[in-house]
């Protein structure tokens, strides 16, 4: 199997994005690994890891990217075709409103097994949760992008999204932001990649909230 992992840069004047940094230290050696760094940058990002798909042709597509202020791993089930940015990309674009992609459907839903992999990352002694919105920035957008293209293929491929919190070092200055060791971040990757391998389908378990 073939697992093209993708993580953004540093974005919103953060110095490090722990999802790139956790990306590059993920070691699954059971499977083919490909890892690509994505500009936080609007439609760039998805032609990136669209031109990567076309060269690598996986049969994974999982990209994560960072969500400060959540306290867990946080799986997403869907990405919807909106942009709609609370801030500037790292090209001061700041769409609003804006369908990622005209006339396309309006949500895609995850084609990873995600309560699977939240199981998994659970087991692992590293909270997580399935989260049922990835924004409406350049994550959702990505995510968004990635399914659309998976979706026109000949052949299938899953692909999906994780999101993971801040590490220590980008909170010292934010009191009450919570935060994840990048040793933990990295080890949820890896078993959520482990999941995905051995789930074809998800399991059946609750993973709904009320709010």
């Amino acid at each position: 199997m073939k697992v093209l992992l993708t993580a953004f840069d540093p974005f919103g004047g953060e110095k490090v994005n722990p999802a790139l940094e956790a990306v590059k230290l993920v070691n699954v050696t059971s499977v083919s690994m490909e890892k690509l760094e994505v500009p936080t940058v609007f439609h760039k990002a998805i032609d990136r890891v669209a031109e990567r798909i076309k060269e690598v042709e996986p049969d994974v597509v999982l990209a994560i990217g960072q969500a400060g202020g959540r306290f867990d791993i946080t799986v997403e089930r869907v990405a919807i075709n909106i942009d709609d940015a609370r801030i500037p990309d790292n090209e001061g674009n700041q769409p609003i409103d804006v369908p990622i992609v005209a006339g396309a459907p309006p949500a895609y839903f995850s084609t990873l097994p995600i309560k699977a992999m939240v199981e998994a990352i659970r087991k692992a002694g590293i909270p997580a949760t399935v989260s049922n919105t990835a924004g409406t920035f350049v994550c959702n957008h990505l995510m968004y992008g990635i399914l659309h293209t998976l979706a026109a293929l000949d052949r299938p491929v899953r692909g999906g999204f994780i999101h993971v919190p801040f590490v220590p070092g980008q909170v010292i200055a934010k009191p009450f932001v919570p935060s994840m060791a990048l040793a933990d971040i990295t080890r949820a990757i890896e078993v959520a990649i482990a999941a995905i391998i051995a789930h074809e389908t998800d399991i059946t378990q609750s993973g709904g909230k009320e709010f």
